[in-house]
């Protein structure tokens, strides 16, 4: 099969519908009903988390190695089977980041990628994707400042699709399909820009 194409992808997640691959390859297009976001301003790391941060245990890059992150969201995992991260898939975004459109965060340790996410961000939202860990604690952390730099650059929405135990963590809630397309709609009306290095003042 062939990778989606880049106009595709923007005007899928302009219209509140996103991709993920099957087992078979077949990419289906989805538009979850409730919607699941996380509120970007009441997030707060938990109590656990807290030394990890302050020891800067991990170092955090943006964008340096985004298909590597892709790559480590693919990767099988213990509690799923199968993975909707095909090589179409893989290629797709890449082809997005390389127009400015998809961004990662990045747990490093002893210079290795340990953990980081990645996701989509239009405007005034960012749309969430993926996330790995291979060391306990590295997702949380990327996570944790890829809040400070949706803070920092104002975003409006954070959009998480659908709801599990993982994003529930974060603080991440349900809405109706309806109101998310709304907030989508006024967010998108907000002119931002993602950008990593507003994090070299706190790291």
């Amino acid at each position: 099969m062939s990778a989606i194409s880049t106009d595709d992808l923007l005007n899928g997640y302009i219209n509140g519908i996103f991709p993920m691959a099957e087992a078979d390859g077949t990419i289906y297009w989805y538009s979850p009903n409730p919607r699941a976001i996380i509120p970007i301003d009441t997030y707060k790391p938990s109590r656990s988390l807290r030394p990890v941060l302050n020891k800067k245990y991990f170092e955090i890059r943006v964008n340096r190695d985004f298909e590597g992150v892709m790559r480590g969201c693919s990767a099988p995992r213990a509690t799923e089977q199968g993975t909707w991260i095909s090589e179409e898939i893989i290629a797709s975004y890449t082809a997005l980041h390389e127009l400015g459109y998809a961004h990662s965060v990045e747990a490093y340790r002893e210079n290795k990628l340990v953990g980081g996410l990645y996701g989509v961000s239009i405007n005034g939202v960012f749309f969430g994707e993926s996330m790995f860990s291979y060391e306990s604690n590295a997702s949380k952390v990327a996570f944790h400042y890829l809040i400070q730099i949706l803070r920092m650059n104002r975003f409006v929405l954070l959009d998480t699709q659908f709801i599990n135990d993982n994003v529930l963590r974060y603080g991440a809630i349900e809405i109706p399909r309806d109101e998310y397309l709304d907030q989508l709609q006024q967010a998108l009306k907000s002119k931002r820009r993602f950008n990593g290095n507003v994090l070299e003042d706190i790291l």
